[in-house]
């Protein structure tokens, strides 16, 4: 009989054939068929009634079979002639859609046409039958066991004794078959809308199949290959009964990327079908890049299409046309590792990917760390934990691969988020932040990302896939490239660069002991045979350095050694300025650089500039040069300074620099910047700062004492030593005095320096009083600041050394009753050594019954030692009732031991009510001993309101004194003057008492200039708020933001015009009055611009040039005396003059 040939017309853009399976009574009878063509063109869009078959061919070695086409021998394969028995009826005929017969295998032109219309075969279909094979292996058993599964709940085989193992086991046979490991079927199920089983003549529908298989929750512990393939068939195939039926429609749109991630591993007996099948379920356009259904492109051709396709035009692909595989070259950066995966339990077609995220990943806004559960479609090849996210330049989705020998295998190509979680850590349940919807999420600023420093050889095998998943390929981790596409590393120089680059990828996840035993492996393997000069070796050695550096701080050093050894090496075979030199010079840098973590970001970016210019043989930056000398140890300024020509030089502000240096073992900076350039001198600058340097400073110093005999220390270095906090200072002043004993005068100036700060003020007093004895000038001033602020330990020496020079003033012994913190211990010695000296006037009590720390003891110390000398007076109470610390104490000892003396006047009530720590605490106190005496005046309440806790004072005398309270208009002033919008809100609240717009204003632009808002205090001024104004205390809002150190502040209300610049307050203080007592250079200066007077002095005679003297702030001294010029703003309107002040 003769064989069948296509002879019907032939088929246009959207025609097919479809087959006729005539009846047959007889089930042994001959198939015969009628072919027939289909225009779809000619019916309306919908379902047409025609079945469509989805199979497998078989195997090629099986003995064909015959079946007849109008009349016609056709040679079909063993299955399908199986498939054809099984779906003949006894009485129809049955039309269907069957791809072996109803396309011409042998025209590869019609192949590529039908295959577009492949969407519309299976999608308009009116039902899909799924044959899955001949009856075998328990296979009735298995669709029954499945069948009954559908109607119950879901069962875990593991815990349910019901589902016997046999019945798992057949169930799992069914599921090996072959047609679930077939390309075309994923999109077969994907666009079906009604779909049949068969297996033998067993029938099922494929909803029941699919919920059956779900609600066995099948495990796939031992047999892993399966869950791949078999749960996104299953999703699939589930949903066919949810699509609709009047259009075409797949499940979801899927970039071609994601869908090959899914489906590469399945067979097909064409190559080219593995991306043909795909084509009508991507949301794609495939025609650009060349993949449109065509089988006369070459395999290698079509596969190098897609690669650049889903990728980038820009990598380097290779491909061959007897395999399956493709050999990837691209530059690229590590985002991040795998550290857990997770099937999705609702969803066959999910997993969840857990991902910690480097600092490459910034960009993505993913931190340093950060742990990201991202949820992705199912993969062909699974993810495992360690797996690599990578992005390859000119990418726009991140790729995850793994780690081989010399080379990385491509998982995921095309990596697409469905949703992300933001966990705690990498083993976290907890979800922080999610998005639930199922559009893929784009990884937002890919695009950002520039610093593609690494080259990755990868790997694609769609071919070894399946052996991968079968466990059949063995150890990824030890196989190398080689093996998978022969001789394609043909040297061992090309080994080794393959092995570095896969090492450096390594080391830049933080897999260090894996980098560091390929890189051993490496050396190991090739020195000999290359020797130690080959530069693959160099390279090798290199790498391992890096990777020794990256591991952990205690490993730089043999990181640095190492690098060290290559960079001598290349130095002789290369040459110092050849490009592999200079980058080993800066990678070198790198390691040095690499441990200062302080300021990771700040460190980052200057090591990359110095790096850069190292390796340009350009000159570095005197600011990185600047860092570089105060951050750095010895190594890393040698190996700048080794560099050829003016590409460093040493500057001031580099020898600055390198005196604040306090890395280990500093001073060695200041060393080689000397030796390699002499300055003509030795700022005082550079000498003030090793001065000032807590951690190297006595060794930098050392170091310029030695090197520079014409250095001289100044009378502003020593104050500024002698102001130094701590051992420093002390230890300072001991070496000037051992190597530069002759340049260091001793003045009053130093001498009051000295006496500043208690530590090292007294160790340093010792020190001059023992060295220096004679030479220790005595002044009443100086022997005030030793009195006021060192220990009683300093002045009995003093007393002993230079006691006949030393006259107890009573300024010195008000200055030790006023001592901070050594008050009762100087004053015990004073009157020890000097007692008919010391003189007990009411000066010097109002600073001992004010002194917040020692107040009590000192008056328990003066009542017991000069009782006939103590005299109580109204001011004495009053400082007493003002002490911030200790009121209640001292004015506890004053009634008890001096009762009759002590009258609790008026005016020591206002003091009491306006001390806003300890006033309501003493107000309760005087009320429980002299309670008749404890009025309520406005005056008093207008202090009480001056305060925060204004509110708690106004309660006590509300209820304490009813019948003289009152809230007057001058009280609501004086809270809106002192900025207390709280007492105003209470008056208003609790008292309910109107407060007036005006006082509210005040109110509100004092308290921004005690909170420090400029912006506030800027929007009330705009509002026309009056700043010309004054408390209780005579305190302006000038005088407050000037105490308080608001330059900001100080200068909008300044710029208003209205403040004037010289009021005082109660104790004849100005506004410059503060500033200059703590030091504000800055303000000082806006206020003696604005013509600020620093000659006014208040009751005790301090002005604010003697104030700024004493506290030994030198600078405003200066500033003041006209050492400093400064320019004096006319507020008259005139022009403004450079004056000396």
């Amino acid at each position: 009989m003769s064989q069948y040939t296509y002879s019907l017309p032939l088929l246009g853009s959207d025609s097919i054939r479809l087959l006729s399976l005539m009846p047959s009574k007889v089930a042994t009878a001959p198939i015969q068929c009628q072919l027939h063509n289909y225009d779809f063109g000619e019916y309306d869009e919908g379902t047409h009634l025609y079945e469509a078959l989805s199979y497998v061919w078989g195997s090629c070695d099986d003995p064909p079979q015959s079946v007849y086409i109008d009349g016609q021998l056709l040679h079909v394969t063993t299955n399908l002639y199986a498939a054809l028995l099984h779906l003949r009826d006894r009485n129809f005929a049955r039309i269907i859609w069957v791809d072996y017969i109803c396309i011409n295998q042998n025209d590869k032109e019609e192949k590529s046409r039908q295959i577009n219309l492949m969407a519309r075969v299976y999608g308009e279909a009116n039902r899909v039958i799924v044959y899955l094979g001949e009856a075998a292996d328990n296979s009735d058993q298995a669709i029954e066991c499945i069948r009954s599964a559908a109607d119950e709940e879901p069962v875990d085989l593991d815990l349910d004794q019901s589902i016997n193992e046999k019945d798992q086991e057949a169930v799992l046979e069914q599921l090996k078959r072959p047609w679930f490991q077939r390309m075309w079927v994923a999109q077969e199920a994907a666009l079906a809308r009604r779909i049949l089983v068969m297996c033998g003549f067993a029938k099922i529908n494929g909803y029941t199949f699919c919920s059956g298989i779900s609600n066995l929750q099948l495990s796939y512990e031992d047999h892993s290959v399966l869950q791949g393939l078999v749960r996104p068939l299953i999703y699939l195939m589930r949903g066919a009964i949810f699509r609709p039926t009047y259009a075409m429609s797949s499940s979801e749109a899927l970039s071609l990327g994601e869908l090959v991630d899914m489906y590469h591993a399945r067979k097909a007996t064409e190559r080219h079908d593995k991306i043909y099948a795909l084509l009508s379920m991507t949301s794609d356009d495939p025609n650009p890049a060349g993949l449109l259904p065509d089988y006369t492109v070459p395999w290698k051709t079509l596969f190098q299409r897609l690669i650049k396709f889903i990728l980038s035009k820009e990598v380097s692909v290779e491909t061959w046309d007897h395999r399956e595989i493709a050999v990837i070259e691209s530059k690229g950066c590590v985002l991040g590792h795998v550290t857990s995966v997770k099937a999705d339990s609702a969803r066959s077609d999910r997993q969840h990917v857990k991902v910690i995220f480097y600092d490459t990943a910034d960009p993505l806004q993913y931190s340093d760390g950060q742990c990201i559960k991202w949820t992705l479609k199912a993969s062909a090849q699974h993810i495992q934990k360690d797996d690599l996210v990578c992005l390859l330049q000119g990418t726009s989705k991140p790729v995850i691969i793994r780690a081989c020998k010399d080379h990385f295998s491509l998982v995921m190509i095309a990596v697409t988020p469905r949703n992300w979680v933001q966990t705690n850590s990498e083993d976290s349940n907890s979800d922080l932040e999610e998005e639930d919807d199922e559009s893929p999420k784009p990884l937002r600023a890919l695009s950002s990302i520039k610093n593609f420093s690494r080259d990755f050889l990868l790997v694609w095998d769609w071919g070894n896939t399946l052996e991968i998943l079968q466990g059949q390929a063995g150890d990824e981790s030890s196989m190398e490239i080689n093996a998978l596409v022969p001789g394609y590393l043909m040297t061992d120089a090309k080994k080794a660069d393959m092995l570095i680059k896969t090492a450096l990828a390594l080391g830049d996840t933080k897999f260090y002991d894996k980098a560091k035993l390929k890189i051993q492996e490496a050396v190991g393997n090739y020195e000999q045979i290359l020797g130690e000069e080959d530069l693959s070796m160099l390279a090798l050695k290199e790498s391992l350095a890096w990777i020794y550096s990256a591991k952990n701080q205690k490993q730089r050093t043999e990181a640095a050694n190492l690098m060290l050894q290559v960079i001598r090496m290349r130095e002789v075979v290369q040459g110092t300025d050849h490009q592999d030199t200079r980058k080993s010079v800066a990678k070198l840098a790198s390691i040095y650089m690499g441990q200062d973590w302080k300021d990771y970001r700040k460190t980052l970016r200057i090591t990359s500039r110095v790096t850069n210019r190292i390796e340009k043989n350009i000159q570095i930056d005197e600011d990185d040069i600047v860092y570089v000398a105060s951050v750095y140890g010895g190594n890393m300024m040698a190996l700048l300074l080794s560099l050829h020509g003016n590409n460093i030089l040493v500057t001031e502000n580099v020898l600055r620099a390198a005196a604040t240096n306090n890395a280990p073992n500093g001073e060695e900076v200041m060393k080689l910047l000397l030796e390699k350039q002499t300055p003509d001198t030795i700022s005082e600058e550079i000498i003030k700062n090793a001065a000032t340097n807590h951690t190297n400073g006595r060794n930098i110093m050392k170091v310029l004492l030695k090197e520079r005999v014409d250095i001289r220390i100044t009378k502003d270095i020593v104050k500024t030593v002698a102001r130094e906090y701590g051992e420093l200072g002390r230890e300072m002043m001991e070496l000037f005095l051992e190597e530069r004993d002759a340049d260091i005068v001793i003045t009053e100036e130093i001498m009051k320096a000295v006496a500043y700060k208690p530590y090292p003020g007294i160790e340093i007093m010792k020190l001059l009083l023992e060295k220096r004895e004679a030479d220790v000038v005595v002044t009443e001033a100086v022997v005030k600041m030793i009195a006021g602020r060192l220990s009683g330990g300093v002045m009995k020496l003093l007393l002993e050394k230079r006691g006949e020079e030393v006259a107890i003033t009573e300024k010195i012994v008000r200055a030790a009753a006023g001592n901070k913190k050594m008050a009762e211990e100087v004053m015990k010695i004073l009157l020890r050594e000097r007692g008919a000296e010391v003189v007990i006037t009411e000066e010097v009590l109002k600073a001992a019954a004010g002194n917040k720390r020692e107040g009590e003891r000192l008056m328990w110390l003066l009542l017991n030692e000069r009782e006939a000398e103590v005299v109580i007076t109204e001011e004495v109470v009053k400082a007493a009732a003002g002490n911030r610390q200790r009121a209640k104490e001292v004015m506890m000892i004053l009634i008890e031991e001096r009762g009759a003396e002590v009258v609790i006047t008026e005016e020591v009530l206002k003091v009491a009510a306006g001390n806003w720590r300890e006033g309501v605490e003493l107000l309760w106190y005087l009320l429980e001993k002299r309670g008749a005496e404890v009025v309520c005046t406005e005056d008093i309440l207008k202090a009480a309101v001056g305060h925060p806790f204004g509110d708690e004072a106004i309660e006590f005398f509300q209820y304490q004194r009813k019948e003289d309270f009152e809230i007057t208009e001058g009280v609501k002033r004086a809270a809106a003057t002192s900025g207390q919008d709280r007492v105003l809100e209470f008056m208003s609240s609790n008292l309910k008492i109107s407060v007036c717009d005006e006082d509210w204003s005040t109110a509100r632009l004092v308290h921004a200039i005690l909170c420090e808002s400029a912006d506030a205090v800027g929007e009330r001024l705009a509002k026309g708020v009056n700043p010309d104004f004054e408390d209780t205390q005579l305190v302006s809002p000038l005088w407050i933001a000037a105490k308080k150190g608001r330059w900001e502040v100080v200068k909008l209300l300044l710029g208003t015009g209205l403040v004037q610049v010289n009021s005082k307050n109660i104790a004849g203080q100005p506004p410059l009055f503060w500033p200059a007592a703590k030091g504000y250079v800055d303000i000082v200066e806006l206020l003696l611009q604005a013509g600020a007077d620093y000659k006014i002095a208040d009751k005790d005679g301090n002005t604010p040039l003697s104030i700024a003297e004493e506290n030994g702030h030198y600078e405003i001294v200066e500033m003041m005396t006209g050492q400093w010029p400064i320019e004096v703003k006319n507020t008259s309107g005139g022009e403004n003059k450079t004056s000396s002040v």
